[in-house]
């Protein structure tokens, strides 16, 4: 399995954010083969935008489920701004090989069950891992992507469900570790959001299906919706908030979800 994630490290802030990425195969090659650059070339342009208006950023990419990759990646951050201040763990997928949401449990082969946990569970680890090496400044702060599936279970998409889940836990005892030297670790969950590669239908069983989950507000957030609230976790304002996972729904969690096709 090949993958690309993209990170862009800025100052003053020092934080790596890694972009969403598909491993290959997990979707048809036309959709698959544009968005390691794409993605790229937007922290590229990121890192730009930060040096044009005075500061100091760099764009890199980097395979998260490669361990000599992320270990270099920190170093790399740490050589560059001379410390770590704070991460945003964003990395993932939501479909690998010929699993998508909509693929029934009895159905997913462990290959593509593994290729999932391998980049959302192992990855997030092997990042939380060397981060927490070098963060040794009180007040430094870590946020994970993680996501709705991650608190609520939900058909048709257990890989997903259970890498997520993962994501959850790792954050609390990464936490619970890291609380004595005061350095925070949170998760925001956000709900079903419409990006341009969004696993949003397949094929199954001859089949067109649109797979997701819907809050009660009916609609399907873009990532303006989600804002900066990944940032929500890092300021020194939420010096108190460490093993939080933060859901970010329209309520979809609080219960009144509507969840299949759509």
């Amino acid at each position: 399995m090949t993958t690309t994630p993209d990170v862009a490290i800025s100052s003053p802030g020092l934080v790596p954010v890694s972009g969403e990425r598909w491993p290959s195969g997990s979707l048809p090659q036309a959709r698959v083969s544009p968005w390691p650059t794409k993605i790229f070339r937007g922290a590229s342009a990121v890192a730009s935008d930060i040096v044009a208006a005075g500061g100091t950023a760099v764009a890199l990419k980097v395979d998260i489920s490669d361990e000599a990759q992320v270990q270099q990646m920190i170093l790399d951050a740490v050589a560059e701004f001379g410390a770590l201040h704070g991460a945003f763990n964003n990395a993932g997928i939501a479909a690998a090989g010929d699993y998508a949401f909509g693929t029934p449990l009895t159905d997913i082969e462990a290959t593509d069950f593994r290729a999932m946990i391998e980049v959302n569970t192992t990855g997030l680890f092997l990042c939380l891992k060397h981060e927490l090496r070098v963060m040794r400044q009180a007040g430094t702060s870590i946020v994970n992507t993680a996501s709705a599936a991650g608190l609520i279970g939900m058909p048709q998409g257990a890989p997903y469900v259970a890498s997520k889940h993962a994501a959850v836990g790792l954050t609390k005892a990464a936490a619970l570790e890291a609380a004595p030297r005061d350095v925070r670790v949170n998760s925001i969950c956000p709900g079903y959001t419409e990006t341009p590669h969004a696993p949003r239908q397949r094929h199954h069983h001859g089949q067109t299906t649109a797979s997701g989950f819907h809050s009660p507000r009916q609609t399907r957030p873009t990532r303006g919706d989600r804002g900066d609230r990944g940032m929500v976790a890092v300021p020194p304002a939420s010096s108190f908030m460490t093993g939080s996972n933060i859901a970010i729904d329209g309520g979809l969690t609080a219960g009144g979800s509507t969840i299949g096709a759509g």
